[in-house]
């Protein structure tokens, strides 16, 4: 076992977008666990958007990182030395080391993975938090049913790319919107999309509406982009937007310029009756019983697929999270740490 543990810690809050100054690599001594404690090695860590949000102190509805903290983040993570009954040396386990090699536990909030099940790193992405986020948002705030149009942005991505495809087995339609023609032809072509549009393209707003011909009933909320000015006007009576994140906003230090579309929106949402809720994928948490049994079966039957995005080592971890912003990630974000 190495003598020196790494961790990366927030080292400044950032004003805009976050820069390689906000983050520290940090050394120090492997920690000893005590009577009831263990030892965990991180093996994979997950990078993800809501992670910009704890690096602000602004209010929001989780404790932020704080200066000279270690930036949070969900791991997996193997257990190398045990004074705890219940888990032994060799144990895979469902943790939150945050970005660090390793972490001292006393058992609580761990979950045991099988690695015989399936690759232990899917429990942070198409079996974990993202998955999650995917099903429960569409299902209980969408309720997409038979026949309806679902669009979804960031379609490419591990929540945008497992909405899309639940609402096809669902029976509805399913339109991506993603950067570029490379992302829009995999969601297309190996997800099973019904159409996807480029949101960089100029022509967005007539190629949207020609993928949406009956118009929009759910829209599945990832980024808060200026592609709501094409989409809004194709929202059918009814439909129903649920807010999963807004990441192309979390880096913004004031209001975009422009008109302000607050009005039209109101009157988009009683004219058309529109229901708007965001959502924090905890507030679902009680139906995971059914995600985690629904969800292997549907990759089992190959109607869901997914697709990692691997970054190697810790110290890449700033590097990748940022262009993650950016939406330079083709998939899930994961960095190989172990």
């Amino acid at each position: 076992m190495p003598d020196i543990a790494r961790r990366i810690v927030l080292a400044s809050r950032p004003v805009g977008d976050p820069k390689p100054s906000d983050f520290r690599l940090e050394e120090i001594p492997v920690p000893q666990p005590e009577p009831g404690q263990m030892l965990l090695k991180t093996e994979w860590l997950s990078l993800d958007p809501y992670m910009r949000g704890r690096m602000s102190d602004a209010p929001s509805y989780a404790k932020p990182v704080g200066v000279d903290e270690v930036m949070e983040g969900g791991t997996v993570s193997e257990v190398v030395a045990s004074n705890n009954d219940k888990y032994r040396a060799g144990d895979i386990v469902l943790s939150r080391a945050g970005w660090q090699t390793h972490l001292i536990s006393d058992g609580s909030g761990l979950r045991k993975l099988d690695p015989q099940v399936a690759p232990v790193q899917t429990a942070l992405g198409v079996l974990g938090m993202p998955g999650m986020t995917a099903y429960t948002g569409l299902l209980e705030i969408g309720q997409p049913k038979a026949g309806e149009t679902v669009v979804v942005s960031a379609a490419s991505g591990a929540v945008g790319s497992i909405v899309g495809q639940i609402a096809r087995i669902k029976g509805a339609r399913a339109v991506g919107i993603a950067g570029g023609p490379e992302k829009c032809r995999y969601v297309r072509e190996e997800l099973g999309f019904d159409d996807c549009v480029d949101h960089r393209e100029p022509e967005l707003r007539e190629k949207l509406k020609a993928a949406c011909p009956k118009g929009i009933d759910v829209y599945f909320e990832n980024v808060g982009s200026p592609v709501q000015d094409a989409l809004f006007p194709l929202l059918n009576f009814f439909a129903r937007i649920p807010v999963c994140g807004l990441i192309a906003q979390y880096s913004a230090t004031e209001l975009p310029p422009g008109p302000n579309r607050v009005p039209q929106v109101f009157r988009d949402v009683l004219t058309k009756r529109l229901t708007i809720r965001g959502f924090i994928v905890s507030d679902f948490w009680g139906r995971f019983d059914e995600f985690i049994r629904e969800m292997p079966q549907w990759i089992k039957e190959g109607r869901i697929k997914y697709r990692e995005d691997i970054v190697d080592g810790l110290e890449n971890a700033p590097e990748a999270f940022m262009g993650l912003l950016k939406g330079k990630n083709f998939g899930k974000l994961l960095v190989r740490v172990g």
